[in-house]
């Protein structure tokens, strides 16, 4: 394509290395995030209710750091605060390919979860440091498409090394998810060691008192975080959780093939995003969240009909059926939300905007997993699937409420006719 061949001549030598920290560490995630259920509850014998509230607290530990981890941004630099977050997710790893107790894989799951709590705010800031406009809203589709060519080959390649009857498989594979983390902390030490990504070289002028009050008193902020969580709780938070323990508890597919459903949803993402994203641009970004939530609602009604029946094969041939839906939703979704967020955010807040964005997406993720093991642990699985297809509807209606609230470009368009809204004061406490 003659748009991603001029993307990537133009494209900064730091945003190229951005690109291959993505391609390492999701390598590793890749490894273990479709296992990690299976691994508590059938390897170290965990309940699943127990199992989901373990893995809610990864959520709940990026939830909590995520405010502080807005102010950091913006004081001393995304590039640090990535740096800690890498720190902790190496620490958390090792400790998890050993948990035998609820505590000590409590304590694991804290330490990842303070990763990811300080690692989506942070990074998304540093890519909107080095590219903007139009290539910004391309780098994030690009860096989406490469994280999930990442983890689909890592769960592929996770899918065909453990067995539940053989624990020090997975002992391996958190093994090397850590050293994973452990190389892409070099490469933020030594060949982007000059990038910092705050807001200390923005051209606007910096108010004497600014912080999270300046984003929350935006309506377009808030109704943005909204459908972020909403989106997480019925989409990205289920598939850690809800959706593999759908396929072994209802349906009993096999850890091979929800490895392979995991490669088919990577492998759709890296078919459908660089089609998505030529087709994208100039286009609401508010209508590309409506599409998204429309066919994530077609991919739940396609995983519970396979839930009706006893026949294995078909129940695989749905669980890859519901992620290869998914994937086209996801390939919609990922390029747009962030954009909005930056578009919205101002230089010298900008770390705060995307901290706000990622306390929806945590929250959202925190109540996921939760959600997951009650309703599957109690076998209310036609309430769980209806649960996450109104979701799906309930964001369709949030995006639709957002387009009124946000200025076109913010939007992705622009046009005479379009709403432009002036922003209020970002005088505040932080």
């Amino acid at each position: 394509m003659a748009w991603l061949r001029a993307f990537w001549s133009g494209l900064p030598i730091e945003g190229r290395w951005l690109l291959a920290v993505v391609a390492v560490q999701t390598f590793g995630r890749g490894l273990t995030l479709p296992f990690t259920v299976i691994y508590l509850s059938e390897v170290r014998g965990f309940g699943l209710g127990l199992v989901g509230a373990l893995m809610s607290l990864v959520a709940i530990a990026g939830f909590v750091v995520t405010a502080p981890t807005g102010w950091l941004v913006d004081r001393y630099g995304a590039r640090s605060v990535l740096l800690g977050g890498q720190g902790a997710m190496v620490i958390g790893s090792v400790t998890l390919a050993y948990a035998t107790t609820p505590w000590t894989a409590a304590s694991a799951l804290i330490l990842i979860g303070l990763n990811f709590g300080a690692a989506l705010p942070a990074f998304t800031t540093l890519i909107a440091s080095i590219v903007d406009g139009d290539a910004r809203q391309r780098f994030f589709g690009i860096h989406f498409a490469l994280m999930n060519t990442g983890m689909g080959a890592g769960g592929v390649v996770g899918g065909l090394l453990v067995e539940v009857d053989a624990p020090a498989t997975f002992t391996t594979v958190y093994l090397v998810d850590a050293a994973a983390a452990l190389v892409a902390a070099l490469v933020l030490l030594i060949p982007l060691r000059t990038v910092r990504g705050h807001a200390g070289g923005g051209t606007e002028p910096r108010p004497a008192t600014v912080g999270y009050r300046a984003v929350l008193r935006r309506p377009a902020a808030r109704r943005l975080a909204a459908l972020t969580f909403t989106a997480v709780l019925v989409g990205y938070g289920q598939l850690q959780v809800g959706v593999p323990g759908y396929a072994r508890e209802v349906t009993d597919v096999s850890t091979d093939a929800i490895g392979i459903a995991y490669a088919v949803n990577t492998t759709m993402i890296i078919v459908l995003q660089l089609p998505v994203l030529s087709r994208i641009s100039g286009r609401r970004r508010t209508r590309m969240m409506i599409m998204m939530a429309g066919a994530w609602a077609c991919a739940w009604l396609l995983l519970g009909v396979t839930g009706l029946g006893g026949d294995t094969v078909v129940a695989t041939a749905g669980l890859l059926a519901f992620m290869a839906v998914f994937a086209f939703g996801e390939t919609l979704l990922q390029p747009t939300v962030p954009a909005v967020v930056n578009a919205l955010a101002t230089d010298h807040l900008r770390g705060r905007y995307n901290a706000v964005n990622a306390a929806a997406f945590n929250g959202g993720a925190i109540a996921a997993p939760v959600v997951a093991g009650l309703l599957l642990g109690a076998h209310l699985t036609a309430v769980y699937i209806g649960l996450m297809i109104a979701g799906c509807l309930a964001v369709c209606v949030m995006a639709l409420a957002l387009e009124r609230r946000i200025p076109a470009q913010a939007n992705g368009v622009s046009g005479p006719n379009e709403l432009a809204v002036s922003q209020p004061s970002e005088q505040g406490n932080g």
